[in-house]
């Protein structure tokens, strides 16, 4: 048997009224998905536990069968994890997003918590700068994929709560700019960060083209490394994960899965959909389990961007769904989730916690057909739930019976 999960990020939403009071999933074209929920049955998650913040981080811990209240430590941990970077004792890391701002009369506005989007190898050449630029004992700068970098620290912050800069677009972030003025050389590194950025070619070639300059860098999602088991100690299977993202990479890491890194694969609407079913397809002849993770939908979400998130949600359906469904059929026995890791609503630019549908298809009952489409309000009144992501899992793998 084997074990495939298809994470739509953010695809959740709430009614809008342009779409008539129904959400982007809703009106989006979406038979594959449907399919799964139709000759399947649909069921919910709460993927994030009370108390915790609702980013990708700790909900896609529980997509992988782990407690979040058990293991995480932080985000950027788990991204270091991805990208090669051992944590020592004492070191605690930090995501470092290339920004967007606008400093006025004293006060700081988010305008764009991605840098206008930018491309990885303009964003490389920036951070290679900033780090041609300043030097110090107590931190590293480590490049990562379009506006996602790694800072790491080797001091005390103690009292620091910093805040995802994608929770506060076009939003005064004044306060929690302040923040890193208790912390010298974090201030120092973003104040020169900034002067670097401001008069790299670049951005005013950026500006002459009308588009968003990477102005500014933003630290947040600190934490120290984690201890986590990996998927065999925990359910004796291996898998593989796909995913553009650093953070999805570094969870792959700790839960000692395959990491696979697909050519052209962006996390944004051009990314490369066909070669992460490819890889997904190939990852399958040795390992139990394959996850493949699509961002598009949680960007266009982040965004704002209503057109752009149900055409996010169309290609993930069509490119990934139904092109998984294509590929996998008649070689081997499945069961497959399609599902997201939280909702990101086109009016609110950002996560909120609730639980979250999900549909399970099992190749081995071909024939059941249901009524039942992929959607949030199917999602709502499924009488199958689940509160965390250990017993999901775990009803995933056919190790449990479903919890009415």
């Amino acid at each position: 048997m084997k074990y495939i999960i298809l994470v739509g990020d953010g695809i959740g939403d709430l009614p809008i009224e342009e779409l008539n009071g129904k959400t982007p999933l809703e009106v989006a074209n979406t038979p594959a998905m449907d399919f799964v929920a139709g000759h399947g049955l649909i069921g919910r998650l709460q993927t994030v536990p009370d108390g915790f913040h609702p980013g990708s981080d700790v909900a896609n811990l529980s997509l992988l069968g782990y407690r979040p209240e058990k293991v995480y430590t932080g985000r950027s941990p788990l991204e270091a994890a991805s990208m090669g970077v051992d944590l020592a004792d004492g070191e605690i890391a930090f995501r470092c997003n290339l920004v967007n701002m606008e400093q006025k009369n004293g006060r700081v506005t988010m305008v764009d918590y991605s840098g206008g989007h930018i491309d990885t190898a303009t964003a490389a050449q920036l951070i290679a700068a900033i780090n041609h630029e300043i030097t110090s004992d107590m931190y590293t700068l480590y490049p990562g994929v379009s506006y996602r970098h790694l800072f790491v620290y080797r001091g005390d912050i103690s009292g620091l709560k910093t805040v995802p800069p994608h929770d506060y677009s076009c939003q005064d972030v004044t306060e929690h700019w302040k923040k890193y003025d208790n912390y010298p050389e974090l201030r120092n590194f973003i104040d020169k960060s900034s002067i670097i950025l401001n008069n790299h070619p670049l951005n005013k070639e950026r500006v002459r083209q009308g588009k968003l300059p990477a102005n500014g860098v933003w630290l947040w999602g600190e934490g120290k490394a984690p201890s986590m088991t990996t998927l065999l100690q925990n359910f004796g299977i291996t898998g593989a994960l796909i995913s553009a993202v650093d953070l999805l990479k570094g969870i792959g890491v700790y839960a000692g899965m395959e990491i696979i890194n697909v050519p052209g694969a962006t996390g944004y609407l051009d990314t490369n959909y066909q070669g992460k079913v490819d890889a997904a397809l190939k990852a399958l002849e040795k390992h139990d389990l394959v996850l493949i993770h699509v961002e598009a939908p949680d960007e266009t979400g982040h965004q704002g961007l209503l057109r752009e998130k149900i055409r996010a949600i169309e290609d993930f359906d069509n490119q990934v769904v139904q092109a998984m469904l294509d590929g996998i059929a008649d070689q081997f026995p499945f069961r497959m989730v399609v599902c997201m890791d939280h909702y990101t609503p086109i009016s609110l630019k950002t996560h909120i916690a609730v639980p979250v549908p999900f549909s399970l298809y099992d190749s081995r009952f071909p024939g059941r057909k249901n009524n039942l489409t992929y959607t949030e309000k199917e999602g709502e009144k499924a009488s199958l739930a689940f509160t965390n992501g250990e017993d999901f899992f775990k009803f995933l793998i056919d190790k449990d019976k479903p919890k009415q």
